[in-house]
């Protein structure tokens, strides 16, 4: 019986580890030499060979050394669409390009840690499946070179329930941008802002989901005073893999992650001395974001 209880207690211990296990927002895959422009054509056609779809890419701050690329496959749609709660959001996966002295610096946003931070409160049974969807993004990268740990760390269990600080926001506790008529209508009128650029915004990519009435948007935030150029000098460029922002939009109703739980979330070593001084980011990318959803 003493046997039996010490390898049950050890079999709780080894669980609570897994779940405590610490992960990265970011992967590091490599450093590149070669331009830029060739790394991501490589990425590119990588990642369409595995069977994605590249759905956008853009320059960060309009800073040439930077780029983002976009890309998603049906595996991972489908799955975002088993979360209600903006669930879509996460759909998208995201590789970051720096360029610097001669070389590129290749990174990827964690997927896991992603797919925790927005789907793990949603979780009924589907744990296997994000694991899977997880391995596959990561094995594509994998060919690039060994994925190092980047960006901080959060624990596992800590992500689904995800906030800065005491006071801050939740995933669940987003920005409502705008209620329209119906979701037709959202859809245009944010189609409609955003290739016109309005707010000195770019339409990096847009997912739509008709028979579900769901489309996400990710915008690139060019207005050099409060956009990308003002606070990723500010916060850290390497980190540019977790852009851009988006907006969802679910039935009528158009939201946004609170800038104070996604910024945190996807630069965890921010320190508040740093976040203060970025304090009016959250409400500058609410205010552009709102603008888009106006007619």
């Amino acid at each position: 019986m003493k046997k039996i209880l010490i390898i049950t207690s050890l079999l709780v211990w080894s669980c609570g580890q897994l779940l405590a296990q610490p992960l990265s927002p970011y992967f590091k895959v490599a450093e590149m030499e070669t331009s830029l422009q060739e790394a991501a054509e490589q990425v590119e056609n990588t990642v369409t060979n595995a069977g994605y779809e590249v759905i956008g890419s853009y320059h960060p701050a309009q800073n040439e050394n930077f780029y983002v690329v976009c890309f998603t496959n049906k595996e991972l749609k489908d799955l975002s669409l088993e979360f209600p709660d903006r669930g879509a959001l996460a759909a998208t996966m995201k590789a970051g390009f720096v360029s610097e002295n001669g070389k590129v610096t290749l990174t990827l946003l964690n997927p896991e840690y992603m797919f925790l931070a927005y789907w793990g409160e949603q979780l009924n049974g589907q744990e296997k499946k994000l694991k899977e969807a997880s391995e596959k993004v990561k094995n594509v990268f994998k060919q690039f070179g060994t994925l190092q740990n980047y960006g901080g760390e959060e624990d596992a269990d800590d992500l689904p329930h995800y906030h800065y600080m005491m006071m801050m926001p939740y995933f669940d506790e987003p920005e409502e941008l705008a209620t329209f008529d119906s979701f037709e209508e959202g859809l245009k009128i944010i189609r409609d802002n955003l290739n016109s650029g309005k707010g000195k915004t770019q339409k990096v990519y847009e997912l739509v989901f008709p028979e579900k009435e769901i489309a996400v948007f990710g915008v690139g935030l060019w207005d050099e005073e409060t956009g990308e150029a003002h606070f990723l000098p500010i916060v850290g460029e390497g980190h540019i893999a977790n852009l851009p922002y988006e907006i969802i939009l679910q039935g009528k109703d158009a939201t946004m992650l609170a800038g104070k739980y996604r910024i945190a979330l996807f630069w965890p070593e921010l320190s508040m001395g740093t976040f203060m001084k970025i304090k009016s980011t959250p409400g500058d990318i609410e205010d552009i974001m709102e603008g888009l959803t106006e007619k």
